[in-house]
């Protein structure tokens, strides 16, 4: 390309997000263009293929509501929808839409940077094309920077290596296979439960367990779908009244109030329950009270014990540093009974760690372990990960990078103080990163764009938080954090990952507050004139 490309929107990323919101600012009428780093669109449904990579909320909660047409027209196989499943859902929509002749693939952005002068964004590729847009909106997904371990000697395997989320598009033969897993987060569990069965060896590396639960997933009969599609109307208005716009509400009851036998009882129905129940749909105080949560985290443990077979890993399956809830929980299918299967072994970093990898192998402070096949299901630079992958410069220069340097700071998690006309789509310290993605994204897309289209009707072309705003939702922000288990538990949630330099500390990325408040919010700015924001 001989000169920059201008266009009136950008969107950089194709997944669930930047489908909707191109969809949306195309029915403005606007000159829109989607920068896709992967070869289709899909994000996170394009990239993650690995063995057991699946929905973890209901599949007909998960896609999107704004067409009645589309709800009619496709059918879901499975109450939780696998991978392949979901990609070829969001081609069909990229494609019912006609939005693929917007989407640029192979196009990974490397910087952005506003110019005040002319008070529009210049965005150049990793190729060196470059864009030139007004409205420059990020949908680059919540979990999309992947983070490999820092182990030495990771680059001297001589056997297939890869992250869950870069495996291989050809097919990866794993029958008969020695294979080792580092990591046990969500992404592990589901990969583990997968393959235990095929392989002819697994060893497992675990450094903190997690908390898991059963999943319960089971195909969708015709009739059961034939229902769901007379549903929807009722499926999403229980969608919009829960606080993380699942399927699952809260039992408004506190543990305390009901007899233990009653508990039990109403814990082991949520235990057989599919989904998030077990989680979202608990007594309200099992995720606020120190001791309602530590009973309730007794009887998962009691679960997992009957669950393994061997009472020493079965032990070391359990966490001990929190409860139950205070980190996002995985769920899994035969993920604990893969621990029954006699060539599968757990090994327990903190007594034995990772001295480092070579050409055959990992070796461990007290054993070498060879293996064909390494998987890394080290997890993700959550949130803001994906944004510091992106040289973003706002006026003056200011790197988006060195101002979220301590932690994140936003207005609605949607603009930064400083970055006029950029909207952070599942930025940090929106409700979305904390919720059911496509019900929450789509509140976010319907109020931003219609913010846009407010902003051309008006000649408006520049718009952006104000500092005294911004400050205001990042107390909001922290707010939440201190009422919460969430708080006092290292996750994603609250900004740790050891395998990212400096994010040893709390960062407030997440909006806790819940989707009906977070609506709320954004309803009362729109109606104040857009409160908060400076437009010119």
């Amino acid at each position: 390309m001989s000169e920059r490309q201008k266009t009136d929107a950008l969107i950089i990323g194709a997944g669930v997000c930047g489908i909707y919101m191109l969809y949306r600012l195309l029915n403005l009428g606007l000159n829109v263009r989607v920068l896709e780093a992967g070869a289709g669109p899909g994000g996170t449904w394009y990239w993650n293929r690995y063995p057991g990579a699946r929905f973890d909320s209901e599949s007909y909660s998960y896609g999107y509501s704004f067409s009645k047409e589309l709800l009619q027209e496709w059918d879901w196989t499975e109450h939780f929808s696998p991978q392949p499943e979901t990609l070829r859902y969001l081609n069909y929509v990229t494609d019912r839409f006609n939005l693929r002749e917007h989407m640029l693939f192979n196009a990974r952005v490397r910087s952005a940077r506003f110019d005040n002068a002319q008070n529009r964004w210049r965005v150049e590729l990793e190729d060196g094309r470059e864009y030139e847009c007004t409205w420059l909106c990020t949908a680059i997904g919540m979990l999309s920077a992947a983070t490999p371990p820092r182990i030495p000697g990771v680059e001297r395997f001589r056997g297939q290596a890869f992250h869950t989320y870069n495996w291989p598009h050809e097919p990866v033969d794993l029958k008969g296979k020695r294979v080792g897993v580092i990591g046990t987060g969500a992404t592990g569990v589901q990969v583990i439960g997968a393959i235990a069965g095929e392989v002819a060896q697994l060893t497992v590396f675990q450094r903190r367990p997690n908390w898991c639960a059963p999943l319960h997933n089971s195909p969708i009969t015709p009739e059961e779908m034939a229902t769901i599609k007379a549903s929807y109307d009722e499926i999403f208005a229980t969608i919009e009244s829960t606080p993380n716009a699942f399927l699952h509400g809260p039992d408004r009851r506190e543990m305390k109030e009901v007899p233990r036998e009653d508990r039990l009882a109403f814990w082991e129905q949520l235990y057989a329950s599919p989904g998030f129940g077990v989680w979202l749909g608990n007594f309200r105080d099992v995720l606020m009270d120190p001791e309602s949560n530590a009973e309730f985290s007794a009887f998962i443990a009691g679960k997992i014990r009957q669950r393994v077979r061997d009472p020493e890993t079965a032990e070391k399956l359990i966490p001990k540093d929190h409860g139950f809830g205070t980190r996002r929980v995985p769920l899994e299918t035969r993920y604990y009974e893969a621990y029954n299967l006699e060539h599968v072994r757990l090994v327990d970093l903190n007594e034995t760690p990772i001295e480092g990898i070579d050409e055959t192998g990992v070796q461990t402070s007290a054993e070498h372990h060879e293996f064909d096949i390494i998987i890394y299901a080290t997890g993700f630079d959550a949130i803001t990960g994906a944004f510091d992958r992106i040289q973003i410069e706002g006026v003056d220069g200011i790197r988006l990078g060195d101002k979220w340097h301590e932690g994140p700071v936003s207005y609605m998690g949607l603009q930064v103080a400083g970055f006029p006309t950029l909207f952070t789509l599942a930025g940090p310290q929106s409700a979305s990163v904390a919720t059911n993605f496509p019900p929450a994204i789509e509140s976010m897309v319907n109020w931003t764009s219609a913010f846009i289209g407010y902003l051309e009707s008006q000649g408006l072309h520049r718009v952006e938080a104000e500092e005294d705003a911004e400050a205001a939702w990042q107390q909001e922000v922290k707010s939440y954090y201190d009422m919460s288990l969430l708080a006092q538990t290292k996750s994603w949630f609250t900004g740790y990952n050891s395998n990212v330099e400096g994010h040893d500390k709390l960062r407030y990325l997440v909006y806790l507050g819940g989707a009906p408040a977070y609506r709320e919010k954004l309803k009362e700015i729109a109606e104040a004139g857009y409160r908060g924001f400076r437009m010119s």
